[in-house]
């Protein structure tokens, strides 16, 4: 069993939208898979073995008169071509801190117990202050709430209250998950995971980084850790 305090040193953050939230919640999503993006425009994605392994790679485009030719007296030419290792988000090992869509409640207005509260003052960049108060969840409510919810990208590190552990991390396609991998997500067998996944990524990304793209992604799997608060 963890503190909070001792995981918020060196908990790293990671975003999940409700959805998400919940499954973690009832203890059915074990793995999550995130894009990996292209540094440079003229670039791709490409497995490279040598004396030192076998790793992804991102390296420059092979394109006729930039990368190789032909001379005028009939010899070819021929540039080595550039290229980076994507660095993965988190490695095995690794404590995550999950950030949600979240509030928080005045003390006069709570209506919660036993979850993270704060006795300190918060202020945020518009100079509003709460002195006591509750930090509430999207995803406890299921129901309409009027709550104004703040986006999780915005949820300060104080308001954790999910925390995992990173247990294997590696390199795949997109569309090489099998029904493992479908139910460590959250799914059941035969859900369409290829509508999940492109309900996380931009319309303007689509093509490089959706379903029918089968982009390089990341999956990182973990276990949800016991906290006290």
């Amino acid at each position: 069993m963890y503190t909070r305090e001792e995981l918020l040193e060196e908990a790293k953050p990671i975003l999940f939208n409700t959805d998400m939230v919940r499954v973690i919640l009832d203890g059915r999503k074990t793995e999550t898979r995130r894009a990996i993006k292209l540094k440079y425009d003229n670039t791709h994605h490409e497995i490279k073995t040598d004396k030192y392994g076998t790793r992804l790679i991102e390296i420059q485009d092979d394109v006729k008169g930039e990368t190789f030719g032909i001379r005028e007296d009939g010899t070819s030419w021929r540039k080595i071509r550039p290229y980076i290792e994507p660095k993965p988000p988190y490695k095995k090992g690794d404590i995550l801190y999950v950030r949600e869509t979240w509030e928080i409640i005045p003390c006069i207005d709570c209506r919660q117990d036993g979850l993270p509260c704060i006795f300190e003052k918060i202020e945020y960049e518009d100079k509003y202050a709460i002195t006591e108060g509750c930090f509430v969840y999207r995803a406890d409510y299921p129901d309409p709430e009027k709550i104004v919810w703040y986006p999780s990208i915005h949820m300060p590190k104080q308001a954790a209250r999910i925390f995992l552990r990173v247990t294997g991390a590696w390199v795949e396609r997109l569309q090489d998950i099998d029904d493992n991998g479908v139910m460590a997500e959250g799914l059941e067998i035969g859900d369409p995971f290829d509508d999940l996944w492109n309900s996380t990524i931009k319309k303007k990304d689509m093509d490089k980084y959706g379903w029918d793209a089968n982009p390089w992604v990341w999956a990182i799997e973990f276990e949800r850790l016991e906290v006290s608060l």
